[in-house]
């Protein structure tokens, strides 16, 4: 078992975005679990390196929490340097936040509190906020209520799709060790691998406190190392293109191979349900035609197969993008979140 000398570590994996990690950093606001809180920067082999070495020592000197600040030797890339966080880590928890985003306000403590009461779990699906350009919050809730599940596909499965985005991301740091595949680093859905192989074997839990804050103003880097040029273009936003979108499914199709079972079928039905509309919302904003060759796309790749998919390719089609986003947006109000389909 991992030694621990923190409850929780704030893993920040760090590339070339020192006004974007000096926010994230000044976002964090433990108060009564300040002393059990470790922040964790990694930074990986960045032009603007210096830039963030100057903002993490000046934040650390008049910290009142423990800060690590590590500088990578090479670039490895996002799924080596999200590892390479764990491996500096000092938490029984690791939670992760992107070095374009924040902790959500009032919100640390509030976690750390529930994570306590709940440490036999292996991984943490939360939710989260998400603040806009023009300063407004929207809430991003999956569930109505704090969820539990015991090891197993069904916990794998629900949380699969949740687990895409990096801020607010926790699981117990031992388990991370366990499960280590250099082979998934391209993806850069590491953290959706993990998760799989975690909620296989321990329990799991969803926590209704959006603890994370989403901001991804950023831009993206994905595509500057080695392994992951190849794949990704930089700039560009990874998880809504559609040729990236295939990489969900390798490892899926991973995990089924680890564990003998099919969860590949299955989570693509849910892609189908949840998130085709937002994909296909992408191509739709640029033009009808693009729209059309986005859904045939999908159909190629087998996410097509829930009824919902019509209903959003036709919406889309037929009344538009804008029309489109309004009726979600007041379909999440009324719900109080994502609405189970």
């Amino acid at each position: 078992m991992a030694e621990s000398k923190y409850f929780l570590s704030l893993c920040i994996p760090s590339y070339n975005r020192p006004e974007g990690i000096k926010r994230a950093l000044e976002s964090v606001d433990a108060e009564k679990y300040a002393k059990e809180l470790q922040i964790v920067v990694c930074e990986d082999c960045a032009p603007k390196r210096e830039e963030v070495r100057a903002v993490v020592n000046e934040f650390a000197k008049n910290s009142k929490y423990a800060v690590k600040y590590v500088e990578n030797k090479v670039n490895l890339g996002h799924g080596k340097n999200w590892r390479h966080c764990a491996h500096e880590a000092e938490g029984e928890y690791l939670m992760y936040i992107g070095d374009d985003d924040m902790v959500a306000p009032k919100a640390l403590d509030q976690f750390m509190e529930w994570l306590h009461a709940h440490n036999n779990l292996g991984y943490v699906c939360r939710a989260y906020q998400t603040l806009h350009p023009d300063g407004q919050i929207t809430y991003n809730r999956y569930y109505n209520k704090d969820k539990f599940y015991e090891p197993g596909i069904d916990a794998y499965v629900a949380f699969f799709m949740k687990s895409n985005l990096m801020t607010g991301y926790t699981i117990k740091r031992e388990y991370t060790y366990d499960f280590e595949d250099p082979s998934v680093d391209y993806t850069l859905y590491y953290q959706m691998y993990l998760m799989a192989e975690v909620c296989l074997r321990y329990p799991s839990g969803y926590c209704n406190i959006p603890v994370g804050q989403y901001v991804g103003d950023g831009i993206s880097y994905f595509g500057t190392n080695e392994v992951e040029k190849a794949f990704y273009k930089p700039g560009t936003n990874a998880s809504t293109e559609l040729a990236n979108i295939r990489k969900f499914f390798a490892v899926t199709e991973l995990v089924d191979k680890n564990n003998h079972i099919d969860s590949t079928t299955i989570i693509k039905n849910d892609f189908a349900k949840y998130s085709s509309y937002p994909t296909m919302l992408k191509y739709a904003r640029m033009n009808k035609s693009e729209l059309k060759k986005c859904r045939k796309e999908l159909e190629d790749m087998g996410v097509s197969s829930s009824k919902y998919f019509k209903v959003y390719y036709y919406s889309l089609l037929l009344l538009g993008p804008g029309i489109c986003e309004w009726g979600v947006n007041m379909i999440k109000k009324i719900h109080g979140g994502r609405p189970e389909l």
